[in-house]
Protein backbone atom coordinates (compact mmCIF):
# COMPACT_ATOMS: atom_id res chain seq x y z
CA UNK A 1 0.00 0.00 0.00
CA UNK A 2 1.42 3.36 -1.02
CA UNK A 3 1.63 6.31 1.31
CA UNK A 4 -0.91 8.21 -0.80
CA UNK A 5 -3.49 5.40 -0.51
CA UNK A 6 -2.92 5.08 3.24
CA UNK A 7 -3.42 8.79 3.75
CA UNK A 8 -6.59 8.71 1.69
CA UNK A 9 -8.00 5.85 3.80
CA UNK A 10 -7.08 7.67 7.02
CA UNK A 11 -8.74 10.85 5.78
CA UNK A 12 -11.89 8.88 4.99
CA UNK A 13 -11.98 7.37 8.46
CA UNK A 14 -11.52 10.77 10.08
CA UNK A 15 -14.34 12.23 7.95
CA UNK A 16 -16.65 9.34 8.85
CA UNK A 17 -15.89 9.85 12.54
CA UNK A 18 -16.66 13.56 12.29
CA UNK A 19 -19.97 12.87 10.56
CA UNK A 20 -20.93 10.30 13.21
CA UNK A 21 -19.97 12.67 16.02
CA UNK A 22 -21.99 15.46 14.43
CA UNK A 23 -25.05 13.25 14.14
CA UNK A 24 -24.66 12.11 17.75
CA UNK A 25 -24.33 15.70 18.95
CA UNK A 26 -27.41 16.71 16.97
CA UNK A 27 -29.43 13.94 18.59
CA UNK A 28 -28.28 15.06 22.04
CA UNK A 29 -29.24 18.65 21.29
CA UNK A 30 -32.74 17.66 20.11
CA UNK A 31 -35.34 17.06 22.82
CA UNK A 32 -36.62 13.55 23.40
CA UNK A 33 -39.78 13.02 21.38
CA UNK A 34 -42.96 11.12 22.13
CA UNK A 35 -43.55 7.83 20.36
CA UNK A 36 -45.08 8.24 16.93
CA UNK A 37 -48.06 6.01 17.68
CA UNK A 38 -50.27 7.18 20.49
CA UNK A 39 -53.76 6.39 21.64
CA UNK A 40 -56.51 9.03 21.27
CA UNK A 41 -56.49 11.75 23.92
CA UNK A 42 -57.35 10.35 27.34
CA UNK A 43 -58.97 12.52 29.94
CA UNK A 44 -60.29 12.16 33.45
CA UNK A 45 -64.09 12.60 33.14
CA UNK A 46 -64.31 14.06 36.64
CA UNK A 47 -61.63 16.68 35.94
CA UNK A 48 -62.59 18.00 32.51
CA UNK A 49 -61.31 17.64 28.98
CA UNK A 50 -57.65 17.72 28.05
CA UNK A 51 -55.66 17.82 24.80
CA UNK A 52 -53.10 15.38 26.22
CA UNK A 53 -52.46 12.33 24.06
CA UNK A 54 -51.20 9.30 25.94
CA UNK A 55 -50.43 5.68 25.47
CA UNK A 56 -53.00 3.11 26.45
CA UNK A 57 -51.85 2.50 30.01
CA UNK A 58 -53.43 0.97 33.13
CA UNK A 59 -55.49 3.46 35.18
CA UNK A 60 -55.49 3.76 38.95
CA UNK A 61 -57.93 1.60 40.91
CA UNK A 62 -61.59 2.09 39.91
CA UNK A 63 -63.30 5.06 41.48
CA UNK A 64 -65.89 4.49 44.15
CA UNK A 65 -69.44 5.04 42.95
CA UNK A 66 -70.29 6.74 46.26
CA UNK A 67 -70.80 10.48 45.91
CA UNK A 68 -69.00 12.82 48.27
CA UNK A 69 -71.24 14.20 51.02
CA UNK A 70 -72.23 17.84 50.68
CA UNK A 71 -70.16 20.35 52.64
CA UNK A 72 -71.56 21.16 56.07
CA UNK A 73 -71.01 24.01 58.49
CA UNK A 74 -68.33 23.30 61.07
CA UNK A 75 -67.98 25.08 64.41
CA UNK A 76 -64.17 24.98 64.06
CA UNK A 77 -64.08 26.47 60.55
CA UNK A 78 -67.09 28.76 60.23
CA UNK A 79 -68.54 31.90 61.79
CA UNK A 80 -72.20 30.87 62.03
CA UNK A 81 -75.22 33.16 61.67
CA UNK A 82 -78.63 31.86 62.86
CA UNK A 83 -81.61 33.13 60.84
CA UNK A 84 -85.10 33.06 62.33
CA UNK A 85 -88.12 32.43 60.10
CA UNK A 86 -91.70 33.51 60.86
CA UNK A 87 -92.98 30.41 59.08
CA UNK A 88 -91.51 27.39 57.26
CA UNK A 89 -90.07 28.01 53.81
CA UNK A 90 -89.69 25.76 50.79
CA UNK A 91 -86.36 24.62 49.45
CA UNK A 92 -87.32 26.10 46.08
CA UNK A 93 -87.66 29.57 47.61
CA UNK A 94 -84.29 29.30 49.33
CA UNK A 95 -82.56 28.15 46.14
CA UNK A 96 -84.20 30.90 44.10
CA UNK A 97 -82.95 33.68 46.39
CA UNK A 98 -79.60 32.22 47.43
CA UNK A 99 -76.70 34.49 46.34
CA UNK A 100 -75.33 33.56 42.93
CA UNK A 101 -71.81 33.58 44.30
CA UNK A 102 -71.43 32.07 47.74
CA UNK A 103 -68.04 33.65 48.32
CA UNK A 104 -66.91 36.68 50.27
CA UNK A 105 -63.55 37.62 48.83
CA UNK A 106 -61.50 34.44 49.00
CA UNK A 107 -63.76 32.77 51.60
CA UNK A 108 -66.71 30.51 50.77
CA UNK A 109 -69.90 30.58 52.79
CA UNK A 110 -72.71 28.05 53.17
CA UNK A 111 -76.45 28.22 53.86
CA UNK A 112 -78.26 25.37 55.62
CA UNK A 113 -81.88 24.68 56.56
CA UNK A 114 -83.49 22.68 59.38
CA UNK A 115 -85.58 20.10 57.56
CA UNK A 116 -89.15 20.22 58.83
CA UNK A 117 -89.65 16.46 58.44
CA UNK A 118 -86.29 14.96 59.43
CA UNK A 119 -85.25 17.56 61.99
CA UNK A 120 -81.74 17.58 60.47
CA UNK A 121 -79.66 20.52 59.23
CA UNK A 122 -78.87 20.12 55.54
CA UNK A 123 -78.09 22.08 52.36
CA UNK A 124 -81.43 23.35 50.98
CA UNK A 125 -83.06 21.01 48.46
CA UNK A 126 -86.13 21.19 46.27
CA UNK A 127 -89.36 19.55 47.49
CA UNK A 128 -88.33 20.04 51.12
CA UNK A 129 -89.51 22.50 53.76
CA UNK A 130 -87.37 24.21 56.40
CA UNK A 131 -88.31 25.71 59.75
CA UNK A 132 -85.01 27.52 60.42
CA UNK A 133 -81.97 28.67 58.48
CA UNK A 134 -78.34 29.25 59.31
CA UNK A 135 -75.31 30.39 57.35
CA UNK A 136 -71.59 30.37 57.97
CA UNK A 137 -68.53 31.97 56.38
CA UNK A 138 -65.23 30.12 56.46
CA UNK A 139 -62.77 31.71 58.86
CA UNK A 140 -59.52 30.75 57.11
CA UNK A 141 -58.01 28.89 54.17
CA UNK A 142 -54.70 28.97 52.31
CA UNK A 143 -55.48 32.52 51.23
CA UNK A 144 -55.22 33.59 54.86
CA UNK A 145 -57.60 34.61 57.61
CA UNK A 146 -61.03 36.15 57.02
CA UNK A 147 -60.60 39.92 57.18
CA UNK A 148 -62.94 42.82 57.88
CA UNK A 149 -63.65 43.52 54.21
CA UNK A 150 -64.53 39.88 53.49
CA UNK A 151 -66.76 39.67 56.55
CA UNK A 152 -68.55 42.85 55.53
CA UNK A 153 -69.15 41.40 52.05
CA UNK A 154 -70.57 38.25 53.64
CA UNK A 155 -72.90 40.30 55.86
CA UNK A 156 -74.12 42.32 52.87
CA UNK A 157 -74.85 39.24 50.75
CA UNK A 158 -76.51 37.34 53.57
CA UNK A 159 -78.65 40.33 54.61
CA UNK A 160 -79.94 40.63 51.05
CA UNK A 161 -80.80 36.92 51.03
CA UNK A 162 -82.48 37.16 54.43
CA UNK A 163 -84.62 40.09 53.30
CA UNK A 164 -85.71 38.12 50.23
CA UNK A 165 -86.90 35.09 52.21
CA UNK A 166 -88.24 36.88 55.28
CA UNK A 167 -85.53 35.75 57.70
CA UNK A 168 -83.98 37.64 60.60
CA UNK A 169 -80.19 37.05 60.82
CA UNK A 170 -78.21 37.44 64.05
CA UNK A 171 -74.69 38.41 62.99
CA UNK A 172 -71.79 37.88 65.41
CA UNK A 173 -69.53 40.85 66.19
CA UNK A 174 -66.99 41.56 63.45
CA UNK A 175 -64.03 41.98 65.80
CA UNK A 176 -64.76 38.64 67.47
CA UNK A 177 -65.06 36.87 64.11
CA UNK A 178 -61.84 38.37 62.74
CA UNK A 179 -59.97 37.45 65.92
CA UNK A 180 -61.18 33.85 65.65
CA UNK A 181 -60.12 33.82 62.00
CA UNK A 182 -56.59 34.95 62.80
CA UNK A 183 -56.32 32.38 65.58
CA UNK A 184 -57.41 29.55 63.25
CA UNK A 185 -55.05 30.73 60.52
CA UNK A 186 -52.10 30.79 62.93
CA UNK A 187 -53.03 27.35 64.24
CA UNK A 188 -53.37 25.81 60.76
CA UNK A 189 -50.10 27.10 59.30
CA UNK A 190 -47.74 24.59 60.98
CA UNK A 191 -50.06 21.72 60.02
CA UNK A 192 -50.03 22.49 56.31
CA UNK A 193 -47.69 20.60 53.99
CA UNK A 194 -47.27 20.28 50.23
CA UNK A 195 -44.43 18.00 49.15
CA UNK A 196 -42.75 18.81 45.83
CA UNK A 197 -39.84 17.14 44.08
CA UNK A 198 -38.19 18.52 40.93
CA UNK A 199 -37.11 16.29 38.06
CA UNK A 200 -34.18 17.76 36.10
CA UNK A 201 -33.06 16.39 32.73
CA UNK A 202 -29.56 14.91 33.05
CA UNK A 203 -28.61 15.44 29.43
CA UNK A 204 -31.18 15.55 26.64
CA UNK A 205 -34.19 17.84 27.14
CA UNK A 206 -37.77 16.59 26.66
CA UNK A 207 -40.55 17.52 24.30
CA UNK A 208 -43.96 18.17 25.87
CA UNK A 209 -45.33 15.02 24.24
CA UNK A 210 -42.50 12.95 25.71
CA UNK A 211 -43.28 14.21 29.22
CA UNK A 212 -46.99 13.53 28.73
CA UNK A 213 -46.38 9.98 27.54
CA UNK A 214 -43.99 9.24 30.40
CA UNK A 215 -46.52 10.59 32.91
CA UNK A 216 -49.36 8.66 31.30
CA UNK A 217 -47.45 5.42 31.85
CA UNK A 218 -47.76 6.13 35.58
CA UNK A 219 -51.51 6.77 35.37
CA UNK A 220 -51.46 10.58 35.24
CA UNK A 221 -54.07 12.31 33.09
CA UNK A 222 -54.71 15.80 31.75
CA UNK A 223 -57.07 18.25 33.41
CA UNK A 224 -57.67 20.76 30.64
CA UNK A 225 -55.10 23.19 32.09
CA UNK A 226 -51.87 23.72 30.18
CA UNK A 227 -48.79 22.46 32.00
CA UNK A 228 -50.75 20.24 34.39
CA UNK A 229 -51.40 16.50 34.74
CA UNK A 230 -52.76 14.70 37.79
CA UNK A 231 -53.07 11.26 39.31
CA UNK A 232 -56.80 10.98 40.10
CA UNK A 233 -57.97 9.85 43.50
CA UNK A 234 -59.79 6.55 43.86
CA UNK A 235 -62.49 8.46 45.78
CA UNK A 236 -65.21 9.87 43.54
CA UNK A 237 -65.11 13.67 43.41
CA UNK A 238 -62.03 13.92 45.64
CA UNK A 239 -58.98 16.08 44.87
CA UNK A 240 -56.24 14.35 42.84
CA UNK A 241 -53.55 12.40 44.64
CA UNK A 242 -50.62 13.98 42.79
CA UNK A 243 -49.98 16.85 40.38
CA UNK A 244 -47.30 17.05 37.68
CA UNK A 245 -46.47 20.59 36.56
CA UNK A 246 -44.35 21.92 33.70
CA UNK A 247 -44.06 24.99 31.45
CA UNK A 248 -47.59 25.87 30.27
CA UNK A 249 -46.30 28.00 27.39
CA UNK A 250 -44.34 25.04 26.06
CA UNK A 251 -47.51 22.96 25.93
CA UNK A 252 -49.48 25.72 24.22
CA UNK A 253 -46.74 26.03 21.59
CA UNK A 254 -46.65 22.26 21.10
CA UNK A 255 -50.44 22.15 20.67
CA UNK A 256 -50.11 24.73 17.91
CA UNK A 257 -47.48 22.60 16.11
CA UNK A 258 -44.93 25.36 16.61
CA UNK A 259 -41.59 23.99 15.36
CA UNK A 260 -39.88 26.39 17.76
CA UNK A 261 -41.77 25.04 20.79
CA UNK A 262 -39.38 25.19 23.75
CA UNK A 263 -38.03 21.94 25.13
CA UNK A 264 -38.48 21.04 28.79
CA UNK A 265 -35.65 20.41 31.21
CA UNK A 266 -37.65 20.41 34.44
CA UNK A 267 -40.99 19.16 35.78
CA UNK A 268 -42.31 18.99 39.35
CA UNK A 269 -44.35 16.30 41.08
CA UNK A 270 -46.39 17.45 44.09
CA UNK A 271 -48.40 15.87 46.89
CA UNK A 272 -50.92 18.03 48.78
CA UNK A 273 -50.80 16.26 52.15
CA UNK A 274 -54.01 17.47 53.91
CA UNK A 275 -56.18 16.70 50.89
CA UNK A 276 -55.75 12.90 50.86
CA UNK A 277 -56.34 10.32 53.63
CA UNK A 278 -53.21 8.64 54.95
CA UNK A 279 -54.99 5.31 54.41
CA UNK A 280 -54.58 5.79 50.64
CA UNK A 281 -50.78 5.84 51.17
CA UNK A 282 -50.21 8.93 49.01
CA UNK A 283 -46.61 9.34 50.16
CA UNK A 284 -45.44 5.90 48.93
CA UNK A 285 -47.27 6.57 45.66
CA UNK A 286 -45.52 9.95 45.30
CA UNK A 287 -42.18 8.32 46.08
CA UNK A 288 -42.71 5.45 43.61
CA UNK A 289 -43.93 7.61 40.74
CA UNK A 290 -41.17 10.18 41.23
CA UNK A 291 -38.53 7.45 40.92
CA UNK A 292 -40.31 5.80 37.98
CA UNK A 293 -40.46 9.11 36.09
CA UNK A 294 -36.82 9.86 36.89
CA UNK A 295 -35.73 6.51 35.50
CA UNK A 296 -37.96 6.71 32.44
CA UNK A 297 -36.97 10.30 31.59
CA UNK A 298 -33.28 10.10 32.62
CA UNK A 299 -33.77 12.78 35.27
CA UNK A 300 -32.32 13.69 38.65
CA UNK A 301 -34.59 14.17 41.67
CA UNK A 302 -33.79 17.38 43.56
CA UNK A 303 -35.46 19.66 46.10
CA UNK A 304 -36.25 23.37 45.74
CA UNK A 305 -32.63 24.25 46.52
CA UNK A 306 -31.30 21.87 43.87
CA UNK A 307 -30.03 19.29 46.40
CA UNK A 308 -30.38 15.61 45.42
CA UNK A 309 -33.34 13.87 47.07
CA UNK A 310 -31.88 10.56 48.13
CA UNK A 311 -33.54 7.44 49.54
CA UNK A 312 -32.40 8.62 52.98
CA UNK A 313 -34.12 11.97 52.39
CA UNK A 314 -37.36 10.25 51.36
CA UNK A 315 -37.19 8.13 54.51
CA UNK A 316 -36.78 11.22 56.69
CA UNK A 317 -39.72 12.92 54.95
CA UNK A 318 -41.86 9.85 55.53
CA UNK A 319 -41.16 9.91 59.29
CA UNK A 320 -41.99 13.62 59.55
CA UNK A 321 -45.15 13.02 57.54
CA UNK A 322 -46.33 10.34 59.97
CA UNK A 323 -46.04 12.90 62.79
CA UNK A 324 -47.97 15.45 60.76
CA UNK A 325 -50.79 12.98 60.04
CA UNK A 326 -51.04 12.28 63.78
CA UNK A 327 -51.14 16.01 64.59
CA UNK A 328 -53.88 16.66 62.03
CA UNK A 329 -55.99 13.83 63.40
CA UNK A 330 -55.48 14.98 66.98
CA UNK A 331 -56.99 18.36 66.04
CA UNK A 332 -60.03 16.87 64.24
CA UNK A 333 -58.45 17.73 60.90
CA UNK A 334 -57.46 14.26 59.67
CA UNK A 335 -55.94 14.41 56.19
CA UNK A 336 -58.63 13.90 53.57
CA UNK A 337 -61.47 14.78 55.93
CA UNK A 338 -64.05 17.38 54.80
CA UNK A 339 -62.72 19.83 57.41
CA UNK A 340 -59.11 19.44 56.31
CA UNK A 341 -60.00 19.78 52.63
CA UNK A 342 -61.89 22.98 53.33
CA UNK A 343 -59.29 24.54 55.63
CA UNK A 344 -56.29 23.67 53.46
CA UNK A 345 -57.76 24.90 50.18
CA UNK A 346 -57.79 28.12 48.23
Amino acid sequence: MTLTVALAILAGLVLAALVAHGAWSARRAHPRQALAKAAPPRVDPALGESPVAAEDVPRPEPRSATLRPAQRLDALLDATVPMTLEQPISGEAILAHRPASQRAGTKPFLIEGLNLDSGEWEPPAAEQRYSELQAGVQLANRSGALNEIEYSEFVQKLQGFADSVGALPDFPDMLDVVARARELDGFAGPLDAQLTVRLLARSVAWSVGYVQQSAARQGLVGVGVSGRMVLPSTEAGAPPLLMLAFDAQAELAAMGDDPQAPALREVTLSLDVPQTPASMEPFPIWHRIAHALAEDMDADLVDDAGRPVTLHAFDAIGKELAQLYAALEAHDLAAGSPAARRLFAG
